[in-house]
């Protein structure tokens, strides 16, 4: 059988790998509201908690460190990436702050979550990484990536279906409701066989 290059998967983090709804709880506490994830109809949260954006920018400064280190796991997101570890190259682009790359890889560490590289690029903009990655598949919660991202690089992305990123959407994005379905049209996409 003739080898070919192992598939590059690149991987959004939070709302991703971790539960989408993780940030809610503790935006509560702080500023004294009792929203559901289900509330959360789009996804800059400044508008939807009712603050401006210097405001959660500055929150998120004060708390980002606690929101990454205690946010849960997303549905069976390690058990499908630690299956896939030894199938594909596992890239990790974020969204997050270098500085933050201390908490995650212990997150990461953690809850067993395996990887062949974390790249925090510290802004929603992950094209330049995605294109320095070579990716060939994305996983992204956020829609206006997504976009970029597929039309961009001419790649498939798989969606996380939240309340903050529903709109029609593409043929090269696709939908998804959890991580085994995830897995399952990974192995569509990717057929076994002899990777280099």
């Amino acid at each position: 059988m003739k080898a070919t290059k192992t598939p590059i998967i690149g991987i959004d983090i939070d709302g991703t790998v971790t539960s989408p709804s993780s940030i809610v709880p503790l935006m509560n506490e702080c500023f004294g509201k009792d929203l559901r994830y289900e509330d959360c109809y789009e996804y800059n949260l400044a508008n939807v908690y009712k603050i401006t954006d210097e405001e959660f920018a500055d929150w998120l400064d004060k708390y980002g460190e606690r929101l990454y280190d205690e946010a849960p796991v997303h549905g069976t997101a390690d058990q499908v990436l630690r299956h896939w570890f030894s199938l594909y190259k596992l890239v990790y682009i974020s969204a997050r702050e270098e500085r933050h790359i201390q908490v995650t890889e212990n997150w990461f560490r953690r809850h067993d979550i395996p990887h062949h590289a974390i790249d925090l690029v510290g802004t929603h903009d992950k094209l330049a990484a995605a294109q320095k990655w070579q990716v060939d598949l994305f996983l992204e919660d956020r829609l206006e990536n997504a976009l970029q991202l597929s039309t961009e690089l001419g790649i498939p992305v798989f969606l996380f279906d939240t309340p903050y990123n529903q709109g029609s959407l593409p043929d090269l994005i696709h939908r998804v409701t959890s991580w085994d379905e995830v897995r399952d049209k990974v192995k569509l996409l990717f057929p076994e066989q002899t990777f280099v």
